[in-house]
């Protein structure tokens, strides 16, 4: 990026859990056992990540919005209510990258709620390889390697341009669709960090979350 952007953090939290079974973004973090008390949830440890390098944060719900609204307002993040969830997530990505503009900012990170918070040396380092970018760079994608294949997650940092890309874009597309259109403006940032790319869609998925080697004592805050 040719100048230092304001950021906002946007946490992408409509989704309506149906494999999970209960709402994703109130899921312990870390996992504790059935009837301990947690330290934190999926979606106020994401805040809490996002909070330093970030201006404000912005959680997107959908009808969960009674649920998370406590959890949002308690961690100092502001809520948007995506009237229409079902319409998918682009919906709701689409819904908080207009509130990043609309709160006068210029570049976001997106985070998803169905994922562990990533180490905060993770975030650090997407934030410092967006602002040292050359201008041509709209995103900041984290990378991955896992065998032979290199994995792309979240959170990913935006910059203006590829907001705007999403606001003219179809209804119907997905960021997907748009990163791939987009190929020759997104950098791949290579990380050590399995919780980039921890996919948490099921109780099976959460259950081998809480037996992995993403959880330790050194890493949590």
């Amino acid at each position: 990026m040719a100048m230092s952007p304001s950021i906002c953090g946007v946490v992408l939290a409509a989704g309506f859990s149906t494999r999970m079974g209960r709402d994703k973004a109130l899921l312990p973090w870390p996992p504790v056992a059935e009837g301990t008390p947690a330290a934190n949830t999926f979606l106020g440890a994401t805040i809490d990540l996002l909070q330093p390098m970030t201006d404000l944060v912005i959680v997107v719900a959908g009808e969960n919005a009674p649920a998370i609204g406590p959890v949002t307002y308690a961690h100092g993040a502001f809520l948007v209510v995506n009237p229409t969830p079902e319409r998918g997530q682009f919906s709701s990505l689409r819904l908080g990258v207009r509130e990043v503009l609309n709160h006068g900012r210029d570049a976001a990170f997106l985070a998803l709620t169905d994922r562990p918070p990533v180490l905060p040396a993770t975030l650090q380092k997407l934030h410092d390889a967006f602002l040292s970018a050359d201008p041509e760079v709209w995103a900041v994608v984290p990378e991955v390697q896992r065998g032979a294949e290199r994995l792309h997650g979240h959170p990913i940092l935006i910059g203006r341009e590829l907001i705007e890309a999403f606001l003219r874009a179809p209804l119907d597309a997905t960021a997907r669709d748009l990163e791939h259109q987009q190929q020759r403006h997104i950098k791949y940032l290579p990380v050590d960090d399995a919780r980039a790319v921890a996919n948490i869609d099921t109780p099976e998925d959460y259950e081998r979350l809480s037996r992995s080697d993403m959880i330790s004592s050194e890493k949590q805050f």
